[in-house]
Order: C-alpha cells, then structure tokens, then sequence
C-alpha cells in the first residue's frame, strides 16, 4: 500500500532534504528511522527538495510498505520517539498506489521571514536586515513577477531541469511590527528560486535597483543579473495542495 507521510523539520542540522553520501539529510534521518520500525528497507519520495539550512512547516514523501509493523497510531509514536527532535511527523495518510508525492502536487507555498528589530529569538529562524526597505515598492515588484513564467535568472547555476518555466499565483509581502514575511505560491520552483527573488526584491526595495530593471532582468534569464541569494535560515516550505480524490478513506493497515 502506498501512504503519504505529513510531517515538519527544522533545516538548521541537516544539508537538506535529498539523501547525499558525506552529509546527513532529512530524508536519510527518516528513512533510518522508518526502516528500523519496520524490520525492513522503507524508502521515502520527497514532494521536493529543500536546500541546506531550508525548514518545513510542512512537507510530504511518499512510502509503500504491506502493512505497518505496529498499527498506525502506534507507528507515528515510535517514529517521533526515534527521530530527532527537529523533526515532527504530523500524520500518515493512505493514497492510490499510483500518486507520486512530487508529481501530484498541485501547489507549493513557500514563506520567507525578515525581521528588522535584533531578537535574540528569532535570529535563527528569521533573516534579520536593519536597513529601511520600501515593502510598496517591492510590493509593485511582486506583481511583476507574477506576470512573467520563465525564471531562468532566479534558478541556481547549472541546474539540470528540462524547463524554468514556472505559474506563480501568490507573491507578496505582509508586513508586521518587527519586518514582513515574503509568501510565494507556484505550481513548482526551481533551486534557489525563492531566496534569489528576495534577494533581488531587496535590492529593488533599498533603491539599488528599479522596476523596469526587474523586466530586465527577466527577460534577460541570466543568473548574474539578478539580485543576491538571501540566507537560507528564514526560508520556509509552508504548504503544498494535493486534490482530495488522491486519499483514501479506509485508514485501516
């Protein structure tokens, strides 16, 4: 049977999702984990691949295993108990043996966090950047962007990807007492993409460059025209939308 695992992790001690053979991943850490409650190899598919440093609030992988080695309740407990406490499994649901968490996915959301007020708190979870920003004018940039698909100048170097192009349906910036929060939702995204569009929305926002070097910059599809890569600590994968007609409604092993 196939099953959707729902689960949350804090990026900071890992580098990244996917699986690398000098480097400790989350998908490692959890396939670890899963396999050794099951007796048997569990291998795990990824609805995507956050960088090193990168957090979810919320991500799903894939699995199938013949029945759980303890009921699913039970299961969830043992893997929280095994795994780090950077990592939380939230949920494990039951899917069509053919939906593939990465290619099914519908949407993606991800939020990047600035705060502008020093807070020893909030430091390794936000980007903290003290010089004034205008949030209306890259606000207006925003919308730019949404008008444009292929976002080849966003994607990182050498990125082995048939296509850049990309449907943007939500990007803008919600402001709040201590910064704002950049929200971004497309039907997929490339590496590095989120961090290098804020990067460049900052750089639009101190005044170092303007709207129509935004369309530039587009248009151009050159890495090195865009704005810098802003750090990985206050990036967020928030939310991804799958149709409701993948689940099933039998939750028995």
């Amino acid at each position: 049977m196939r099953y959707f695992i729902e689960f949350s992790y804090n990026g900071s001690d890992f580098h990244g999702w996917q699986r690398q053979n000098n480097a400790i991943s989350v998908q490692q850490t959890l396939e670890e984990a899963m396999t050794l409650i099951q007796g048997e190899v569990v291998s795990v598919v990824g609805a995507g691949r956050t960088d090193t440093g990168v957090h979810a609030k919320y991500m799903t992988a894939h699995f199938d295993v013949k029945t759980f080695s303890k009921n699913k309740i039970d299961f969830i407990f043992k893997l929280n108990q095994l795994l780090p406490k950077s990592i939380v499994i939230n949920n494990i649901r039951k899917v069509k043996s053919d939906i593939h968490a990465r290619f099914d996915a519908i949407s993606r959301t991800y939020y990047y966090y600035i705060s502008q007020v020093k807070d020893p708190f909030n430091y390794p979870l936000h980007y903290y950047f003290k010089e004034k920003l205008d949030w209306d004018i890259m606000n207006e940039a925003s919308k730019i962007i949404m008008n444009h698909n292929n976002f080849e100048c966003f994607s990182k170097s050498n990125t082995d990807v048939k296509t850049f192009s990309c449907d943007i349906d939500v990007a803008f910036w919600e402001t709040n007492v201590n910064g704002a929060v950049f929200k971004i939702t497309a039907n997929r995204f490339l590496r590095n993409m989120v961090r290098a569009i804020v990067g460049t929305l900052i750089e639009i926002g101190l005044g170092k460059k303007n709207l129509k070097d935004l369309e530039k910059i587009l248009v151009s599809k050159e890495r090195g025209n865009a704005g810098y890569s802003v750090p990985a600590n206050g990036l967020f994968l928030t939310k991804i939308t799958y149709s409701n007609l993948i689940y099933l409604n039998n939750e028995d092993n």
